[in-house]
């Protein structure tokens, strides 16, 4: 077998390897760089598939032939070796497109300029046969656009390893191995094609291709060259402080950090990766499934025992992505939460004892208030007897008993507010709402008040219109009058006036009690304003820490129907307490005061 003959089946199995080498790319072809590998070793097989044409070639017209199929990959395989290096680097992920088209502008020029080169000779000028059984049998004179290919070849060549550089020096280190692979596939057939240019007759470029094929088989099978993008890897690693466990689409553990080995230290007792996370986590069969079966972002919580003291950890799974939208593996974090769940254990503990203090304040204030309401309220029985009796006889002593009376129920007023007030905060207020007649209620409340109002011969009046109605809890809403005519009737002067009015504003209703007494002054006006010290604050006057007992009770029943509750005032001209109330557009006819209940 001759010298050409030796070539040609060289460059055949060589050929044949960079088959193999798509082969392997094509079984991870979801991935765009494997896409791209295979797209670059079948331009290579092309050239290596012509070059072994050319080697067997007896006269002119076979080697334009060989040269042909030849350059279905000599203007491509650069090229598309810089593009691989754009995507496994991340770089211009947003113009890759674009990049794409310029990159491939000169390449494609390139090869419809030698499929026409007879016509206008700008790639080879002319053959010159060499003498007999000399390689190759043509030399060829080089045209402006072979050199202008040349340098663009060789121009894309150092763009690509600028590229990996700096990715190089920060990459972990079966990243470098990577990087390692595709610059040595690169360099191969560069070195190779430099003989050329030193004077060798044979371009030995397709054998350069032949052993690139044999250090990207290496890479695929040993370093798992197109298994993952190192760019979702540099992503991992920077400046991560919770546990890392990254898995490639095969569910394999390509790589973890640190931290993820202190939460299953079973990571660390591998010593080779990728490896099979079903054998490494098979202790943790849930986190095995949750891993397995997840196909989206999600977060779960997983706890472990380590050093007899239970680890809580907060896990984050996210799928990652390369550049386009193509899934290439998952990412599992850890965040370490035993100290929190810690902390909450003991406020629950705390928050325990504080309801059991708060049941047993509870327990003991409605026994307190029971037992201070039930004698005053016996009080109050025996100072009207007596007063009764001391006013009948003339006694000079009534007025002084008269006193006593009003002091005495006033506390049990109070006493009584606050006990309303307290059941309310506690719920046990039933709250039951129903469609009362407004003016009849207020009438109902006029009537009740009308015998503390004669005593100081305060006119009480009321201007309601009879259509208007409320939908409110009946009992809530006598409180709500009583309490605001009791407040207006104290701080009347003797012949007064207290007038109640109402007016509807779209679906509520809006009353009013004015009174003309000597109004609130501006410390109490403040206090009454603050939510907190509504009932907390002090303030001067004998009746102050009723009244605002009264008013904070009336605006909690106010609120709990959905209304608010607000005054004007202004010393010595007096005040208006308004309040909202629900109105009842569109119900049926509201309830009277005696229980009956309207035809709808």
């Amino acid at each position: 077998m001759d010298t050409r003959q030796w070539m040609a089946v060289t460059l055949f199995l060589a050929t044949a390897l960079m088959m193999f080498v798509s082969y392997l790319s094509y079984r991870k072809r979801h991935l765009p760089v494997a896409k791209t590998m295979i797209l670059t070793m079948l331009a290579a097989a092309f050239y290596a598939f012509g070059s072994a044409l050319e080697a067997i070639s007896r006269n002119l017209e076979d080697v334009k032939l060989s040269l042909q199929i030849e350059y279905f990959g000599i203007p491509f395989v650069t090229t598309l070796w810089l593009f691989q290096v754009i995507q496994f680097t991340g770089t211009a992920a947003r113009l890759r497109k674009r990049l794409a088209v310029i990159l491939f502008t000169v390449p494609v020029t390139v090869f419809f300029l030698h499929l026409t080169n007879d016509w206008h000779h700008l790639i080879y000028e002319r053959y010159i046969p060499n003498p007999d059984g000399t390689i190759p049998l043509y030399t060829t004179i080089k045209g402006p656009w072979y050199k202008v290919h040349t340098i663009y070849n060789y121009s894309v060549l150092l763009c690509g390893i600028l590229l990996f550089i700096p990715m190089y020096w920060r990459a972990l280190p079966i990243v470098r191995r990577q990087i390692a692979v595709l610059l040595t596939g690169a360099a191969a057939p560069a070195l190779f094609n430099s003989f050329f240019w030193f004077g060798w007759q044979v371009d030995l470029t397709p054998f350069g291709f032949a052993v690139s094929g044999v250090v990207y088989v290496w890479g695929i099978l040993r370093f798992h060259l197109l298994r993952l993008t190192p760019l979702a890897q540099a992503q991992v690693f920077e400046t991560i402080r919770d546990g890392v466990i990254l898995f490639d689409y095969e569910h394999q553990i390509v790589s973890f950090n640190r931290a993820a080995e202190q939460v299953l230290p079973e990571l660390g007792q591998t010593k080779q990766y990728p490896a099979d996370m079903d054998v490494i986590l098979s202790a943790s069969p849930l986190l095995l499934k949750r891993i397995r079966e997840s196909d989206s972002d999600e977060r779960f919580p997983f706890q472990t025992l380590r050093d007899s003291r239970m680890k809580y950890y907060s896990c984050s799974l996210s799928l990652v992505y390369d550049s386009g939208k193509n899934r290439i593996g998952k990412i599992l974090m850890f965040n370490d939460i035993t100290e929190l769940k810690e902390n909450e254990a003991r406020l629950r503990e705390s928050a325990r004892q504080l309801s059991e203090l708060n049941a047993f304040k509870d327990k003991l204030f409605t026994v307190v208030a029971h037992d201070i309401r039930d004698p005053i309220a016996l009080l109050v029985s025996l100072t009207e007897l007596l007063g009764d009796e001391l006013t009948a006889a003339d006694d000079e002593h009534a007025d002084l008993v008269r006193e006593l009376k009003g002091q005495v129920q006033s506390t049990f007023h109070l006493v009584d507010n606050l006990l309303d007030w307290y059941r309310s905060q506690k719920g046990k207020v039933v709250f039951r709402p129903s469609a009362w007649n407004l003016r009849q209620v207020v009438q109902q409340a006029l009537l009740l008040a009308g015998t503390k109002a004669e005593m100081k011969k305060i006119i009480m009046t009321e201007r309601i219109d009879e259509k208007l109605s409320v939908r409110a809890d009946k009992e809530m809403l006598d409180l709500i009058l009583r309490n605001l005519l009791s407040n207006a009737i104290k701080f009347t002067g003797i012949g007064g006036a207290i007038e109640i009015e109402a007016e509807p504003r779209g679906d509520w209703i809006v009353v009013s009690v004015r009174d003309n007494g000597a109004g609130i002054d501006v410390s109490t006006a403040e206090l009454l304003r603050m939510e907190e010290r509504f009932i907390k604050g002090t303030a001067s006057g004998d009746d102050t820490g009723e009244t605002r007992f009264g008013l904070a009770l009336t605006r909690e029943f106010v609120r709990i129907h959905g209304g608010s509750l607000w005054f004007e005032s202004e010393p010595g001209r007096g005040t208006i307490f308004s309040f909202t109330l629900p109105g009842t557009a569109g119900e049926r006819n509201p309830i009277e005061i005696d229980g009956r209940e309207g035809e709808g």
